[in-house]
């Protein structure tokens, strides 16, 4: 009998020459069941999406209740889907007031090739400044914003007019122009292994796009979703974008993605041409019926109190010497070693002991810790136990 496993070698394209090719049959809230009944502790919620956790009753429920009431029924805003309203009114409710107009589509890089769009249509202008050590997503738009050489070179040409310019760098920012559409940042470099903007960096950048009239495009694709202990990472650092990007967690487990902005900003891709950017399944129902509950869970618990506890317990329980810093805030950790070849072994025996992580593109000497915000304290010292055991095997 042919295995699924053998059908991923046959028909699944690759992204990697090493996949982890763990079979799956289950997931329920931060643990995952292959197909030989192992149990796995997920550390990473599939790269920032399951902060409900895995198969969330309330996100569940949504699913099958809209997909019993209708799924797919014309390209995206032409008809009025009271799932995307509902969401639509809620992520309004929670942000600052001129964030009121979203944009839904299916995936992160979706939302930043939306926004790029919309920038140079709402100025008129073509440069863009983006960050180096920064990751925006792999489409052709995104990829000429990523902040790693060896990551584009291989699909030149890409976008023209983009400038890389420093994260943390304040005389940098004297690149931003009044030649400049827009600058798109992350709030907390991730890729970069969790960076957080030093003092008053964020705030100086958005006071340079206002100085210029460069639109500011604010990346939340992971830390979006209270994962850093405010629903949305901004809220923290004494600045508001003139864009915001949703992906990953904002589905609940569902394929989700948003650009948030102005009535007037987005009124930019509406006319001149008309359907200046068009989608056939973003903001899908049952995505956004997904994503309604997913909010709903999120937003119910206590985030600042919970994430600073949760980290805590972490910074406390990573103890192995071999650990050189745990770096981040909230459930968007980062534990760095002294090389990349000593996070790969940690990784891999990490697996062995039931427990999935992975390490930063960016930064290969770090390990990723972004568990489902709803891990317990019992889970987190769990998991601890087993990554410390691991870098005990790997540095034997």
């Amino acid at each position: 009998m042919v295995t699924p496993r053998q059908l991923f070698q046959k028909h699944i394209a690759r992204t990697s020459a090493m996949p982890l090719m763990l079979d799956i049959v289950s997931a329920n809230g931060v643990w995952l069941t292959d197909r030989d009944g192992k149990r796995y502790i997920d550390l990473i919620a599939g790269i920032g999406v399951s902060n409900c956790g895995h198969g969330h009753p309330a996100v569940v429920r949504a699913v099958e209740a809209q997909s019993r009431t209708y799924m797919h029924l014309m390209v995206y805003g032409e008809f009025v889907e009271t799932p995307q309203v509902m969401l639509a009114q809620a992520l309004a409710g929670h942000l600052p007031a001129h964030l009121d107009h979203c944009y839904f589509v299916n995936s992160g890089a979706e939302a930043v090739e939306g926004a790029l769009k919309a920038a140079k249509r709402h100025t008129g202008r073509h440069e863009i400044v983006a960050f180096n050590r920064a990751y925006h997503g792999s489409t052709h738009g995104a990829l000429s914003l990523m902040g790693d050489a060896a990551y584009r070179n291989a699909f030149r040409p890409l976008l023209p007019g983009v400038r890389l310019i420093d994260f943390n760098d304040r005389t940098a920012l004297e690149q931003i122009t009044n030649r400049t559409a827009c600058v798109v940042h992350e709030v907390i470099q991730a890729e970069a292994g969790v960076i957080l903007p030093e003092d008053e960096f964020l705030p100086s950048l958005a006071a340079r796009c206002r100085e210029t009239g460069a639109l500011l495009i604010s990346d939340e694709i992971q830390t979006g979703g209270g994962r850093t202990g405010t629903l949305f990472a901004f809220e923290d650092f004494d600045m508001t974008p003139d864009i915001l990007l949703l992906a990953k967690s904002l589905g609940g487990g569902m394929p989700l993605g948003a650009f948030i902005s102005s009535g007037e900003i987005m009124q930019s891709l509406a006319h001149h041409p008309p359907l200046g950017h068009m989608t056939t399944f973003g903001g899908h129902p049952v995505s956004c019926a997904a994503a309604l509950a997913a909010l709903q869970v999120i937003t119910a618990r206590d985030l600042r109190g919970e994430m600073a506890h949760k980290e805590a317990l972490f910074r406390r329980q990573l103890n192995h010497p071999a650990i050189q810093s745990v770096d981040g805030r909230g459930l968007m950790l980062a534990v760095a070693f002294e090389s990349g070849d000593i996070c790969r072994k940690v990784i891999r025996r990490c697996v062995d002991l039931g427990v999935v992580t992975d390490w930063f593109l960016f930064a290969d000497h770090k390990l990723r810790i972004a568990p489902p915000l709803v891990i317990t304290d019992e889970e987190i010292t769990e998991g601890c136990q087993r990554i410390n055991k691991a870098i005990e095997q790997a540095v034997a």
